[in-house]
């Protein structure tokens, strides 16, 4: 069940997804949903995904919040001093913003539909 403000999600650069995919599978038994060519999703506890867009650019790992309201959530982190860094945009799946905390953590937001 998704719940607001929690940790819901966490994206991780890709590069080679099919040694990536190979070497989790063989670790540690994991299992992969394709979602085209340029990302692979797991649920292993806590449910992620692979991507290979901006794969030169994107170094760490991305920590995504769920929100029933986007746009409220958005609101939010702005009154809380939260700087907007990836307006809310649609990917397959859902709409999600990303942010920048004090310290200078980026972090996304999502919601279903």
């Amino acid at each position: 069940m998704h719940e607001d403000g929690k940790v819901d999600y966490v994206e991780l650069p890709g590069g080679d997804l099919g040694a990536v995919k190979a070497f989790y599978g063989a670790a540690f038994g994991w299992t992969f949903t394709d979602y085209g060519p340029a990302y692979a999703a797991f649920n292993e506890g806590l449910d992620g995904g692979f991507h290979t867009e901006d794969a030169d650019a994107v170094t760490k790992p991305l920590v995504i919040l769920y929100a029933h309201d986007l746009e409220a959530m958005e609101a939010k982190v702005r009154a809380a001093g939260g700087q907007i860094t990836r307006p809310i945009f649609s990917f397959p799946g859902g709409r999600r913003f990303h942010f920048a905390d004090p310290a200078g953590n980026e972090l996304a937001v999502w919601c279903e539909g």
